[in-house]
C-alpha cells in the first residue's frame, strides 16, 4: 500500500514539474520573442465573416499570443441590435492587446449597418480605455464591416486613428455564384475593375477619405483550380481593394496564398497567414 502511495505521489510530482516547466518555458519564449516586436497599447480588433463567430479568430489570436506578441486577449460581443459588450478587461500596462469581435447576428449583409456595429465596438473600447489608435483585421464579410466603418468615419473627432488594416479573403467587388463569375472581372494596373457591383460603388467614397496614415495588407487565396479564386471569392474581387485605398493609404501590399490552404475558410486557420499578420502588425 505504501509503495502504491509513493508511486502516486511521484507521478503527481512529475506532472506538476512538467506543467511548471512548460509554463516556465512558455514565459521564457515570450520574453525572448518580445524584443522582436513593437510594444504598444494599440489594440488589434478581429472581425469574422458571414455565418461565423469569434471562434474563427481564435487560431490567429492564439498564434499571436504564442509568438510572444501579447498576453492579453479579450472579446467584444455585439447583440443583434448592435449593442457592444466587453467580455474581460485590458490592464493599463497591456502590450498589443487583442480583441475578438463576435456578432450575434452573423448573417448581416447590410454593410452600412455592419460598419455601424464596428463603430459601436470601437467607441466602447475608446470610452473604456482612451486608445489613440487601432489595428483592424477582417476575414471575408468582416472586411466589409471594417471598410464601411472607415469610409463613414474616417477623420472624425473622438475616434481613434486607424493604424494598420489586414484584409483577408475580402469580397470587395462580388462573390462567385452571386454577382461574380470566375475569370470574368479584369483589373487595370491601378486596380480599377472593369465592372463594379453596388457595394463596390458605395466604397468608392474611400478614394477620397481613406486615412492617409493607415497601412494596408491585403491577403487573398488561390486554390489553383483554374478559377483564380479561393473557391468563394475571385482574386480580382479581392484585389479590387487596391483601387479603393492605394491613392490614399500610407502603404498598400498584397499577398497571395496558394494551394489548398488558400481556400476561403482556411485562410484564417493558416500558419503562413499568422506569420504575415505578426510581421506586418508588430515586427520592429
Amino acid at each position: 500500500m505504501m509503495g502504491k502511495k509513493r508511486l502516486i505521489l511521484s507521478t503527481v510530482l512529475a506532472i506538476l514539474i512538467l506543467i511548471g516547466g512548460f509554463f516556465g518555458f512558455s514565459r521564457h519564449t515570450q520574453a525572448v520573442h518580445a524584443g522582436k516586436y513593437v510594444e504598444s497599447s494599440t489594440p488589434t480588433l478581429f472581425f469574422h465573416g458571414y455565418g461565423s463567430s469569434f471562434n474563427a479568430e481564435t487560431q490567429m489570436t492564439e498564434a499571436i499570443k504564442d509568438a510572444g506578441v501579447t498576453r492579453k486577449i479579450v472579446r467584444v460581443n455585439v447583440s443583434p441590435n448592435g449593442y457592444a459588450k466587453l467580455i474581460g478587461s485590458i490592464p493599463k500596462n497591456a502590450k498589443n492587446p487583442l480583441v475578438e469581435v463576435n456578432f450575434d447576428n452573423n448573417k448581416m449583409t447590410d454593410y452600412y449597418t455592419a460598419g455601424k456595429w464596428a463603430k459601436n465596438v470601437i467607441e466602447l473600447l475608446q470610452e473604456e480605455y482612451k486608445f489613440k489608435s487601432v489595428n483592424l483585421v477582417g476575414h471575408s464579410m468582416g472586411n466589409m464591416a471594417i471598410n464601411y466603418y472607415i469610409m463613414e468615419n474616417a477623420g472624425k473627432k473622438g475616434l481613434p486613428k486607424v493604424n494598420k488594416v489586414v484584409d483577408i479573403a475580402g469580397h470587395f467587388n462580388g462573390i462567385l455564384g452571386m454577382d461574380d463569375k470566375p475569370n470574368k472581372m479584369k483589373l487595370a494596373k491601378n486596380g480599377k475593375p472593369d465592372k463594379m457591383d453596388k457595394s463596390y460603388k458605395q466604397l468608392l467614397k474611400s478614394r477620397k477619405n481613406y486615412p492617409t496614415n493607415a497601412q494596408v495588407l491585403n491577403i487573398y487565396g488561390d486554390i489553383e483550380d483554374g478559377t483564380n479564386s479561393d473557391g468563394r471569392v475571385s482574386n480580382a474581387s479581392s484585389k479590387s481593394l487596391k483601387y479603393l485605398v492605394s491613392g490614399r493609404a500610407k502603404s498598400y501590399k498584397e499577398k497571395k496564398i496558394k494551394g489548398k490552404m488558400g481556400q476561403h475558410s482556411k485562410l484564417h486557420e493558416n500558419k503562413q497567414v499568422d506569420k504575415l499578420l505578426i510581421n506586418f502588425l508588430w515586427k520592429k
